[in-house]
């Protein structure tokens, strides 16, 4: 289990370095990370590791890393310009379509995977992860999707700027409902940010 690293600063969240990430290559890495903060089970890193190694064929795709000074993964985001045609769109299309937001669709960075082991949660590291990677984006917004409750997860993306698209999506695979959330570009700074901009959905 990776430990909890004492050092924090603006540039090196939790004393990690946050840098490009070969996922395809270090996919099972990336997933066992994935597996300890998300809770899957074996079968289900299976699948992901599909579905991870498919994605990151897509144009635009890319992924940063947080890693440790020994070069451990402690935490991964990667996404891509949205694509109406993948699975995920199809999905929550119905949603956004009777909420009015629809237009999120078209033009946006989706934050697909967005994880941080357990024992570097809480330092900014997700945060840093998830600014870093939109900084890069060339869409003037972005989306996402994450489990419908109150969690810290929604709480980090609140403060950045992100707001409810639709509520209580159903994904075929998932048990739980999920939000979508979407927020213009760049992301807001600070924990306070999100009372800064508002922009209409």
């Amino acid at each position: 289990m990776l430990p909890t690293s004492p050092g924090d600063d603006a540039g090196r969240p939790a004393g990690l370095r946050i840098g490009r990430l070969d996922l395809a290559g270090r996919v099972d890495e990336a997933l066992r990370v994935q597996a300890v903060a998300f809770g899957l089970s074996e079968e289900e890193v299976g699948i992901r590791r599909y579905i991870v190694q498919r994605h990151m064929t897509c144009p635009g795709a890319r992924a940063l890393g947080a890693f440790t000074d020994d070069g451990a993964l402690a935490g991964f985001v990667y996404g891509m310009p949205n694509d109406r045609g993948h699975w995920w769109s199809t999905i929550v299309e119905p949603y956004l379509r009777a909420g009015g937001t629809e237009h999120w669709l078209d033009h946006s960075f989706v934050i697909t995977e967005l994880h941080v082991h357990p024992g570097f949660q809480g330092r900014g590291v997700g945060r840093a992860l998830i600014t870093r990677i939109t900084d890069s984006a060339a869409e003037p917004r972005s989306i996402l999707s994450a489990i419908d409750t109150d969690s810290p997860a929604r709480g980090l993306y609140a403060a950045l700027g992100y707001r409810d698209l639709a509520r209580k999506v159903h994904f075929p695979s998932a048990s739980l409902p999920y939000a979508v959330m979407g927020a213009p570009l760049p992301l807001l700074r600070g924990p306070a940010g999100g009372l800064k901009r508002t922009e209409a959905l």
